[in-house]
């Protein structure tokens, strides 16, 4: 093997796991890496499993139904399932990953330790794409339930101009700017009490949809699922593309792996409860709005969920409370995207991939200050400028292939290091992890071209900066 295959191949364990004779591992990390950056371990398994539910129930239901919906007809039911089945492979994997190395990195540092620093640095920037434009696509949803409250509640909403993208008519999505203002507000508060308010906002906004999904069920009407799937197996497959959005909430969870207590145990149950949480509040609110209004109604529909419990009860109360829990919702969905990428910075910053001011945390707060502020200021620009339909994709594909990736890891790891101390392991191996690959590249082949494109552009960005910065700062490097 040459010197520079060794060098783009290089692995690391993250901090904490037994060294089982990789290249180079955390142990080997001179007196340096003693002092690495740290983070406060402050996590309940309840509070990790809202930060994984708070980080999906957002958007995804208060807005992409709305594009979903004309896509698949009322097989959408089918496409969230889908889309719910492949994050489910994935969190088994997940799962084991997390309780055999626990970091801040999620799958960036799962990925370092299993197929090295080149594939790790990809991983690592296609998480950076997920959360970023995540965290701005969700934003963007937010202003149309903020513009709706403002009407009921004053009648009076803020203009076209301020409230949408340049593409969508606008000038500046102002909303969704103030949105991303207020969170990194809050995240630069501190991991602990970032999850209280995440906490109190999750439960608001469950409860506000199963009030709606009560609400809607009196008006159900079975006559509307009669054309169940008018795109066939196609459309079902394109919306499930654009729905697994809906679920990057979960890989959320593994970001938080440096500020969770009992971390081997925590991450794996807070995963699977998340899931299972967030898939039936999807498929109890989409099964009640489809049967309270035709499919054909949801194109370009605005506030989709308060329209329509509006339309059914013939007054704006519904719509108001609708409006407010999901103000409330993609607000906690926004914190934790935000979240989500900060951490990822961290852990890369730390190992020398970025700039090391991504990794320097203060004293006072322990919080990555510089990182939380470079990251609310690009997220702001994004959420300012762009639609979500574009957002939305390319949050997708970027998930996806970091999802794809930790399911190889395991199967890597299983076979270089089949000695370590696993607390969780996937059932099925080796056939799950293949069939979590498999599914996460069908469900890519249903994105659309320019997406693709898009993301292919990304990732050469990527390596460029790689080859030029990064492989020559890592912290590997210098050993």
């Amino acid at each position: 093997m040459s010197p520079l295959t060794q060098q783009l191949f290089r692995r690391r364990m993250p901090e904490g796991v037994h060294d089982v004779g990789t290249p180079i591992s955390i142990a080997q990390v001179p007196a340096r890496g003693e002092h690495r950056p740290k983070l406060k371990r402050s996590l309940s398994t309840l509070q990790l499993t809202l930060v994984g539910v708070g980080g999906t129930i957002g958007t995804g239901i208060f807005f992409i139904l709305s594009e979903a919906v004309p896509e698949a007809g009322p097989a959408v039911l089918v496409s969230f399932l889908l889309a719910a089945a492949v994050a489910g492979l994935t969190v088994l994997c997940y799962a084991e990953l997390a309780s055999t190395m626990p970091s801040s990195g999620s799958s960036y540092s799962y990925t370092y330790a299993t197929m090295g620093e080149l594939m790790a640095f990809v991983v690592g920037a296609c998480l950076i794409l997920e959360y970023g434009v995540s965290a701005a696509a969700v934003a963007v949803g937010w202003s149309e339930y903020l513009n709706l409250l403002l009407q009921n509640l004053v009648g009076w909403s803020l203009p076209a101009a301020l409230s949408a993208a340049p593409e969508a008519g606008g000038v500046i999505n102002l909303p969704a700017v103030v949105l991303v203002g207020l969170c990194v507000f809050l995240l630069l508060r501190g991991a602990r009490e970032s999850a209280l308010a995440n906490s109190i906002m999750v439960l608001i906004k469950v409860g506000v949809l199963v009030l709606f999904a009560g609400i809607a069920l009196t008006g159900f009407r079975a006559d509307h699922f009669q054309d169940f799937a008018p795109a066939g197996i196609s459309g079902i497959s394109i919306a499930a593309g654009s729905l697994f959005f809906s679920f990057i909430g979960l890989d959320a969870i593994a970001t938080a792996g440096d500020e969770v207590k009992d971390p081997r145990r925590t991450i794996p149950r807070a995963l699977v409860f998340a899931l299972l949480i967030v898939t039936g509040v999807y498929v109890l609110v989409a099964l009640a709005a489809l049967g309270a209004q035709q499919w054909t109604e949801f194109s370009g529909q605005t506030a989709s969920l308060a329209t329509i419990v509006q339309n059914l009860v013939g007054s704006s109360w519904p719509g108001t409370l609708l409006a407010v829990g999901a103000v409330i919702s993609i607000f906690s969905v926004t914190l934790i995207c935000l979240y989500g990428q900060t951490r990822i910075l961290f852990t890369m910053g730390r190992d020398g991939l970025v700039s090391r001011r991504f990794a320097r945390v203060s004293a006072r707060r322990s919080v990555p200050v510089f990182n939380t502020l470079t990251v609310g200021a690009g997220v702001a620009i994004l959420a300012g400028l762009l639609p979500i339909g574009i957002l939305a994709d390319l949050t997708s594909i970027g998930t996806l292939t970091a999802f794809g990736l930790v399911a190889v890891g395991v199967v890597v790891l299983r076979r270089t290091a089949p000695d370590l101390d696993r607390g969780f392991r996937v059932p099925g191996y080796p056939v799950t992890p293949i069939l979590t690959v498999a599914a996460c590249a069908y469900l890519v082949s249903g994105l659309s071209g320019v997406t693709l494109t898009a993301f292919a552009a990304w990732v050469v960005v990527a390596l460029v900066f790689y080859f030029a910065w990064s492989r020559r700062h890592s912290e590997l490097a210098t050993l």
